[in-house]
């Protein structure tokens, strides 16, 4: 057999699938974490698409007009982003029916020992989960179906939702040998960069987050420049200087926290940082960073801004790619139920 033959997903289009919830709020975090890396895989010769994923929203209660709001603000900071609509497939997920009907068949496939194990559902259940919907239960189901749906060959994930693509393996890997076929691929998940996990700016051991209650311990997407610089200058850090080492930043999460945004936004290391800042104070590191951040962030938060001022041009961006989505995921949809004994006749 080929080397070839032997590699995973060697039949497959290598494709990229990867989602947003349009909750609101999007963060630094969110930015070095998916968006940016979205916008740099439109250069690797890959197919790129990506979704905005509000049947997932509303797994939790939405208001339906915060919802529009939130979806549109969400597009408008993928293209401000640097995601190319032409280039890669935008689109939110309620305009491909095709994600909920899938979903079905493979909430019939999974196991209710995996959707057990799940993190998440009891991470944000709490101690309340009988009252919480049968939809935070079961999407990790749906979550399988949006990358399968289009034959994803990787997802790029931060490490917690890396579970959620495990789980994706092993749905497409029973499907496939329970109806003895090799129809869906073994997505892989994309974890890279020096800031996959950006933490808060207040406590560097907590992930950085909307629903913190601090707006200072975050760098909103919405942030002005002005902004911007006042949250880095008052970042929370430590009297030490920076070390010249990675083994230096060893129990200094807050340190860490801001070497990594900077190596992030500068694609440096964060061995570079230190070669650079090694031995300065925060005196000098900060200043630079927040001179760093200005420059990346603030003309994504102006652009976010005009393209908000036109929602109907952003509405029918995503239509488009709704459209060119459909075209993918219809056929895959179609062969899906046929292998599974169901009557394809119109």
């Amino acid at each position: 057999m080929s080397e070839q033959a032997q590699t995973p997903n060697a039949n497959f289009k290598p494709r990229i699938f990867s989602g947003i919830q349009p909750s609101g709020g999007l963060t630094l975090g969110n930015y070095l974490g998916a968006l940016k890396r979205f916008a740099q895989k439109q250069d690797e010769g890959i197919e790129t698409i990506y979704c905005l994923v509000d049947l997932h929203a509303i797994t939790v209660w939405q208001e339906p007009e915060a919802l529009r709001r939130n979806t549109r603000e969400a597009a408008a900071a993928f293209i401000a982003s640097g995601v190319d609509p032409k280039r890669s497939i935008l689109f939110n997920q309620s305009q491909v029916s095709a994600h909920a009907e899938l979903a079905w068949a493979l909430n019939c496939v999974a196991r209710l020992g995996w959707m057990n194990r799940m993190t998440q559902f009891k991470d944000k259940a709490g101690k309340n989960a009988e009252k919480a919907s049968l939809g935070l239960y079961a999407y990790p189901a749906l979550m399988a179906a949006d990358i399968l749906l289009y034959h994803a060959t990787m997802v790029p994930v931060g490490e917690d939702q890396k579970q959620h693509v495990e789980l994706t393996r092993d749905i497409a890997a029973k499907f496939n040998h329970d109806f003895k076929t090799e129809f869906f691929p073994s997505p892989e998940p994309l974890i890279e960069g020096a800031a996959t996990r950006v933490m808060s700016l207040r406590d560097g051991t907590k992930k950085m987050s909307k629903s913190d209650p601090s707006d200072a311990s975050r760098i909103n997407l919405t942030d002005d420049a002005d902004t911007i610089a006042k949250k880095i200058r008052k970042a929370v850090t430590d009297p030490e200087p920076l070390p010249s080492e990675l083994d230096g930043l060893k129990d200094r999460a807050e340190a860490r926290n801001l070497v990594n945004i900077y190596a992030a936004l500068a694609d440096m290391t964060p061995d570079q940082v230190l070669g650079e800042f090694g031995g300065e104070g925060f005196g000098k590191f900060k200043p630079a960073l927040a001179d760093l951040a200005v420059a990346k962030l603030a003309p994504i938060s102006d652009e976010m801004t005009r393209l908000m001022n036109d929602p109907a041009e952003i509405d029918r961006t995503l239509g488009d790619g709704a459209n060119r989505a459909d075209e993918i995921a219809q056929p895959i949809l179609g062969k899906t139920l046929e292998i599974m004994g169901m009557i394809r006749s119109r």
